[in-house]
């Protein structure tokens, strides 16, 4: 009785964007500092740790044969590396790969527990109600942080592997000294636009598939009837099945441009 309470009323209270919008969780002060901690930084929070946790114990394998875990993780990184990481960077694979796969398993772990309904199962657990849980990379500012991380390490490496001066000479491909400034200029803009994209592409994927659930199932409400809502979990489920592809697919995407941008870098041709 008390469960089917619950359960209406958090289909009452469904609001497209509650998967979505950051809620304040607690605030804390560093000196004069005032620390906002939000349902999304948790989910940040708790993926790192659950990597720290994860990663270790899964690549621990008694035998010499990897099994369950861990084989799923070496078969990801094999093909993180040799699939999509060297034809690309080629002998600058190694050097980058740690880069690429941290990438990888972080984005993709936030997208998946952004799946997880913290706030209903808390909520059900205990008859409270909570903001714990959301989808970080529905954030503009965490998708925009992981972009501006690999601006700066496509650029790092970049200087790294050519020098500064030698860096900025080949920013722009060789063409007609008449031309030269336009394509100067057009590296430039296409350099500074490039962590948008990432950024905005991740982030509006993601927001668009939690938008997309909650209005399913709040479909619910709008036909009241036993059919109606079978058909909308159904839907909502096959919706689901698509939203897990969704987050893979983007880890991947951003892997990928990641891993494109930084071999522009370390290449003296373009």
């Amino acid at each position: 009785m008390i469960i089917t309470r619950l359960v209406s009323g958090m289909l009452a209270d469904i609001d497209p964007l509650q998967p979505v919008v950051p809620a304040q969780l607690f605030t804390f002060y560093i000196g004069h500092w005032r620390v906002v901690v939000s349902n999304q930084m948790f989910m940040v929070f708790l993926c790192m740790l659950l990597l720290l946790i994860f990663m270790p114990l899964a690549s621990r394998s008694k035998g010499m044969v990897p099994k369950g875990a861990k084989n799923l993780i070496e078969s990801i990184c094999m093909f993180l590396r040799e699939e999509m990481a060297r034809p690309v960077l080629g002998e600058n694979t190694d050097r980058y790969i740690g880069f690429i796969w941290t990438l990888f398993f972080f984005i993709l772990s936030l997208n998946l527990l952004g799946m997880v309904p913290f706030e209903k199962i808390i909520m059900l657990l205990t008859g409270r109600e909570n903001h714990f849980g959301g989808a970080a990379t529905a954030n503009i500012w965490i998708t925009g942080t992981m972009a501006i991380i690999t601006f700066f390490m496509t650029h790092i490496a970049g200087v790294r592997q050519q020098g500064l001066w030698r860096y900025i000479v080949n920013l722009a491909p060789p063409v007609p000294w008449w031309i030269m400034p336009l394509v100067y200029f057009l590296e430039i803009i296409a350099a500074l636009v490039r962590p948008f994209t990432l950024a905005v592409r991740l982030f509006a994927n993601m927001v668009a598939g939690h938008i997309i659930l909650a209005v399913v199932l709040g479909l619910i409400l709008l036909f009241k009837s036993y059919e109606a809502a079978v058909a909308v979990l159904l839907g909502n489920l096959a919706l689901s099945f698509l939203e897990l592809l969704v987050a893979l697919i983007q880890a991947y995407i951003f892997t990928l441009l990641s891993t494109l941008y930084i071999s522009f870098s370390v290449s003296s041709e373009h």
